[in-house]
């Protein structure tokens, strides 16, 4: 059911002609045949059914002495404002997907302006997707409306925070895509993980934006269960999203890599993939193997664990393979080697977005 309560009524150019008719002190049926139409051709023009024309238009200027261009104009307005007050109507279907959209968060962020009226929150939505109708976002972002078995993800929250993804790799101005140069950049992308890495990001930008991706860094949004997505933009450009889930820089820098690897080997080159927490399949098994043996060469790794490890081989380990500690740590963790306890310390909780 619509909301009928959301623009006014338009006016139609007949109204303005009714008081030309008035003024000129001519009935209905002397101005249809000083116009050669019919009386009721007339008629549904001043009720506003019927266009005026600009033949009709040329008419009235020589029966009543206003130029076309000014009927002409007054229809163009007429038929805009009754255009606009139905785009404006909004249904019972958008009012359900702004509220299952967590409005007052993403505001919270500056990605749609504050407001708790429904129709001005559909309006920003509106905007902020780039569609007449929200009831649209699954034609626009699809990928997000496929269900992970697993987690119980909103589908419109990932829709937005693909979103703005989207618009963020938008504003980032890269080079040609070419595997050889990312291969080439992958060194010095991870002597940035002994930084803090607040002091990394532009660096990062730089140094991905150089081999064709652009790195959308996107705060987390309840409902969306994402570490991080990938978008072939097109052959030459590729949107590398991340989500600041967890808040940790070990998991930050894993996750970045397990994206980069979905690159290096030419992952879901069509349209868009979501990262989800533990969904396997070979192609998942193989980013994370590509994150792991960049971030800590297998080899060095399994020479660092046999003996046991301690705060103290820990150390020497980072200093050995120039990696920081808290990303060692988090390797340990992940593969049950520690206790999530120890040496918590460690691990550093960074700050973004």
């Amino acid at each position: 059911m619509a909301n009928r309560k959301v623009a006014p009524i338009p006016v139609p150019p007949g109204a303005t002609l009714l008081e030309q008719i008035e003024i000129w002190d001519m009935t209905q049926k002397e101005l249809s045949l000083r116009l050669g139409m019919s009386t009721k051709h007339l008629n549904e023009i001043i009720n506003g059914k019927s266009p005026i024309t600009i033949e009709t238009a040329l008419k009235l200027e020589c029966v009543l002495g206003l130029p076309a261009s000014f009927w002409v104009g007054l229809e163009a307005s007429y038929q805009e404002a009754v255009t606009r007050s139905n785009h404006l109507l909004i249904d019972e279907k958008e009012k359900e997907i702004a509220n299952s959209i967590n409005y007052a968060e993403i505001a919270k962020f500056g990605w749609v302006e504050k407001t708790r009226a429904i129709k001005k929150k559909i309006d920003n939505l509106r905007a902020f997707f780039g569609i007449a109708n929200l009831n649209y976002t699954p034609l626009l972002i699809p990928i997000a409306f496929r269900k992970s078995e697993k987690y119980t993800s909103s589908e419109y929250a990932l829709a937005t925070w693909l979103r703005k993804g989207e618009i963020a790799a938008q504003e980032v101005q890269t080079d040609r895509y070419l595997k050889s140069k990312l291969k080439k950049a992958i060194p010095e992308i991870r002597k940035l993980t002994l930084k803090p890495l607040e002091e990394t990001i532009d660096t990062l930008t730089h140094l991905l934006a150089d081999c064709g991706i652009a790195l959308a860094i996107v705060p987390h949004i309840s409902q969306t269960h994402v570490n991080g997505a990938i978008k072939w933009i097109s052959p030459d450009k590729i949107m590398l999203q991340l989500s600041l889930k967890g808040k940790y820089s070990d998991i930050f820098w894993f996750s970045l890599f397990h994206e980069i690897g979905h690159i290096y080997f030419g992952h879901y080159k069509k349209g868009t993939f979501i990262d989800i927490p533990d969904v396997n399949s070979e192609m998942e098994i193989e980013a994370d193997n590509f994150a792991k043996s960049t971030l800590i060469p297998e080899n060095e790794y399994s020479k660092f664990i046999s003996p046991g490890v301690s705060r103290q081989s820990i150390e020497e380990f980072s200093n050995e393979i120039k990696i920081h500690k808290g990303i060692i740590v988090g390797r340990l963790m992940h593969d049950k080697i520690i206790d999530f306890n120890q040496f918590h310390d460690l691990r550093v909780k960074f700050r973004l977005g």
